[in-house]
């Protein structure tokens, strides 16, 4: 049973496709499959540009300056990429919602989904569970999905680097 493909799965692929960028169609395409999604019709280039464009307004949203800034950009995101809500079995998967016409293009499907995905999560489990890794010299975009939402590192390597380094800053005093 299929809950919600507008989840975390959404926005930890639009983390995953802004930290290491798709080079072509072709690659964006094999992405979203490893990812779980179910594809209409062959990416084209024209995807591969629509995405980096979503990409680059995403990435604007994950480093707002404050709630009302996220929000604002994040509204903007569902206005251009989004329709109404309704019901669809397009895959004979079973029925869910989406919130996008039927027979969009890739790039097009991708941009309702990481819209919509990214304000779902950030409703339901809070504002500030989006962000960059706390390491400066990592720029990596992670969705903090922990139970206490205070995940500052995209990964347990940069959390023990910056671990070590606050060490070694406190023995060398």
């Amino acid at each position: 049973m299929q809950l919600n493909p507008y989840g975390v799965d959404a926005v930890r692929l639009a983390a995953d496709l802004a930290n290491r960028r798709p080079q072509n169609a072709q690659e964006l395409a094999a992405r979203c499959r490893a990812a779980g999604l179910t594809l209409e019709r062959p990416a084209v280039p024209e995807d591969l540009d629509r995405v980096l464009a979503l990409l680059d307004a995403w990435e604007k949203v994950v480093d707002a300056a404050d709630e009302q800034e996220r929000a604002a950009l994040l509204n903007a995101m569902l206005a251009a990429g989004t329709s109404h809500p309704r019901l669809t079995d397009h895959a004979g998967d079973g029925w869910h919602l989406h919130y996008r016409d039927d027979h969009q293009s890739l790039g097009s499907l991708l941009y309702a989904l990481i819209a919509v995905g990214t304000a779902l999560h950030l409703v339901g489990r809070g504002i500030h569970r989006l962000r960059r890794c706390a390491v400066t010299e990592c720029v990596t975009i992670f969705a903090d999905t922990s139970r206490t939402g205070l995940r500052r590192y995209c990964s347990h390597r940069c959390a023990n680097r910056d671990a070590v380094r606050r060490h070694r800053a406190r023995a060398g005093r």
